[in-house]
């Protein structure tokens, strides 16, 4: 073992040499942003697919994702540094350094639904109709980026020992204060290094999102009405963060409490989603829902 190395110990699997980054013509490249560019890109190519499926135009959606994409990274950093401010109050060039991580999720999708509204009414496109796909999209950059806290050693849970459990050296730990003292007490030692045994978040989250990928995948083909695969995304990939973020370490807190953002976040958007959903069922049911076809407002019967 190594100082670089990961270890899920009660399934035999040894990475015995995982770097943070790799160098490029004398310019290190961080894995992280590596992981998230490959989703990025393969979302993005979903999504154009999904809106040919669908018969709308192409490069509406492509200005749908590039503005989103944009406005969605702001939003992940914002919100990521607006609920770690301490962190970051005495060192605000920090702000701009993306290479260690740092991009909340949540962040991102409330940043893209913004720069995707703007397009939309710009180009006269119903946003729902849009969110159906985009979501989609959004649930593959997930899935990939969760794998970007792997390579960072972050994000992860508490104390654990079962058979998921993850070990890594306590000297690669990107950030020592996710470290509690559980972990201290329980270290495991390998070729006289210290690692701790976690909860992989990371790999559950992961596995989450895919999850619902399919179940919404399946889904898409025959929705009733539109924002149906939208708001059925916001609620399914909620009751799994909320289920995630209780087990990390790294909880941004609402300031002045000890309430998780993205839990408080995850009830409220499940709460809508709820909502929207029965109502728009019953709309349905009734014939008075609405979604669009090739551009065009029809019921949807």
């Amino acid at each position: 073992m190594s100082i670089d190395s990961i270890c899920f110990s009660k399934l035999h699997i040894f990475f015995r040499h995982v770097g943070q980054s790799f160098s490029l013509f004398g310019i290190d490249v961080a894995y992280y942003g590596v992981v998230i560019a490959c989703g990025m890109v393969i979302a993005g190519a979903f999504v154009l697919y999904d809106a040919n499926r669908k018969g709308q135009v192409y490069d509406d959606y492509l200005d749908v994702l590039i503005w989103g994409l944009i406005v969605g990274i702001f939003g992940a950093r914002a919100y990521y540094v607006i609920f770690s401010w301490e962190e970051y109050r005495g060192h605000l060039l920090d702000i701009l350094n993306f290479r260690q991580g740092g991009l909340a999720i949540y962040g991102g999708i409330l940043g893209g639904i913004i720069g995707a509204i703007i397009v939309c009414r710009y180009k006269k496109m119903h946003f729902f109709d849009v969110a159906d796909s985009v979501c989609m999209g959004l649930l593959i950059g997930q899935l990939f980026g969760r794998w970007g806290n792997f390579f960072n050693r972050e994000a992860f849970g508490g104390y654990y020992d079962g058979l998921l459990s993850m070990q890594i050296p306590v000297d690669a730990v990107r950030d020592l204060s996710d470290v509690t003292p559980e972990m201290m007490d329980h270290l495991v030692e390998m070729d006289g290094i210290s690692f701790i045994s976690v909860h992989p978040t990371f790999l559950y989250e992961s596995l989450w999102n895919l999850g619902v990928f399919l179940i919404l995948f399946f889904l898409r083909r025959d929705k009733k009405f539109d924002g149906q695969i939208w708001f059925m995304y916001l609620a399914l990939y909620g009751v799994g963060r909320i289920w995630v973020e209780s087990l990390r370490t790294d909880q941004l807190k609402i300031p002045g409490t000890f309430i998780p953002v993205s839990m408080a976040l995850s009830m409220v958007l499940i709460l809508i989603s709820a909502v929207y959903l029965i109502i728009h069922y019953v709309m349905y049911k009734k014939g008075t829902a609405v979604k669009y076809a090739n551009g065009r407002k029809e019921n949807a019967k």
